[in-house]
């Protein structure tokens, strides 16, 4: 045993660094890689979410139908109500800020598929390793005489290699379609 319990403590630290490294890895990586198109898509998807935005969208709503509604004598109206340049304005805003938000999205979803096929990857190996690590502690429960411990069907079915294939086979079969 360890004559150290800290050790462990230790152990599991320097691990949790090497992960946070590896992920911030990750996603810097990712964030290099992106495009000029999409640090631009999300840099003006993520500004416009802001308060400071929103407050001038404010003023500026205010101040345009203040004036387009004769509020303020000193400006002449140049858009009467129903404010159609008003209208045409915001909705072209309201279209390139649409388009910015689903590309910065399609970028989202393709990082997270990436993420996803890795961890299906990493579970995949962690799946094969573990098969192998019960074969082996049966090899040597049987070795030493204690099949007991090491066996059983349940420890059996365990030790045998999943049928990935069929896994998701069944999966597919039980679990409800999304076009129901």
């Amino acid at each position: 045993m360890d004559s150290n319990p800290r050790q462990g403590t230790d152990s599991v630290s320097r691990t949790m660094e090497e992960n946070v490294r590896i992920i911030k890895g990750l996603e810097e990586s990712a964030l290099l890689g992106r495009s000029r198109a999409e640090r631009i898509s999300e840099w003006i998807t993520s500004t416009a979410g802001r308060g400071p935005v929103l407050f001038a969208h404010l003023v500026w709503f205010v101040s345009w139908v203040a004036v387009n509604v004769h509020a303020v004598p000193a400006v002449r109206p140049f858009d009467p109500f129903p404010f159609p340049m008003l209208t045409t304005l915001v909705s072209l805003e309201a279209i390139f800020l649409a388009l910015f938000v689903l590309a910065s999205q399609n970028r989202l979803t393709t990082q997270g598929d990436r993420r996803a096929h890795l961890d299906l990857q990493i579970n995949l190996l962690a799946e094969r390793e573990m098969t192998a690590v019960l074969g082996l502690l049966q090899d040597i429960a049987a070795h030493l005489g204690v099949a007991h411990a090491a066996g059983g069907p349940h420890i059996d079915e365990l030790a045998r290699e999943t049928n990935v294939h069929e896994l998701a086979s069944k999966l597919d079969e039980e679990l409800p379609s999304r076009d129901q």
